[in-house]
């Protein structure tokens, strides 16, 4: 399965655009980039602004094992393929180690999915989820994954399952890596050639 087949099966296809402009506020939430380096463009900011991103990263909320786990659901979502890199390359897990600290709301409800998704794999197949093998993270998933296809007692997992695809998606297509794989150029500069051609021939002026 590829990239694109990937974020189509999890939903991210049809992420709500309204989660990707969120994640592009400046006063609120931060680009994956700005998560791992907080003061690195200081241009247009204000000096509280840069202070609390410092304070903010020098500060530490999840665990080692908390952060393995992120990292590794956070490349399921989105993997790496010959067209751009994965979720982890585009440091979407220091984005959300940083976001959980600037919007506290997001801290237990991830603590609590991730102790869930633990408890979970241990039953099934004795082990926390970093330490189940390949297919057997991939068939946890599948049981989240999929809001209308989930059994009921899965739904505390879907609930988590699809604040981290959330903010995973908000992390990775904020960053550069997300924005060159989108094919994002912004405001870039270019040369004017003139009205086009049939634009001028529309209205009658290609003679003009």
């Amino acid at each position: 399965m590829n990239r694109r087949d990937s974020l189509k099966a999890l939903g991210l296809a049809t992420l709500s655009t309204a989660v990707l402009l969120d994640a592009c506020k400046q006063d609120t939430n931060k680009t994956a980039e700005v998560a791992a380096n907080p003061a690195g463009d200081e241009a247009g900011r204000q000096p509280y602004e840069i202070d609390r991103d410092k304070k903010l990263k020098a500060e530490t909320f999840f665990t080692k094992q908390e952060m393995a786990t992120i990292t590794v659901l956070g490349d399921i979502i989105i993997p790496k393929d010959a067209h751009s890199g994965s979720a982890s390359d585009a440091k979407v897990p220091d984005f959300i180690e940083f976001i959980v600290k600037d919007i506290p709301e997001h801290q237990t409800p991830m603590r609590g999915g991730l102790r869930w998704l633990d408890l979970q794999c241990m039953n099934r197949y004795n082990h926390t989820f970093t330490d189940c093998t390949p297919q057997q993270q991939i068939e946890m998933v599948t049981e989240i994954a999929y809001p209308l296809k989930a059994k009921p007692e899965m739904k505390p997992g879907v609930m988590f399952f699809n604040r981290m695809r959330d903010l995973t998606a908000s992390g990775f297509y904020t960053s550069k890596i997300g924005i060159k794989d989108i094919g994002y150029v912004g405001n870039s500069p270019n040369r004017w050639t003139g009205v086009p051609e049939d634009v001028l021939k529309q209205y009658g002026m290609e003679h003009v």
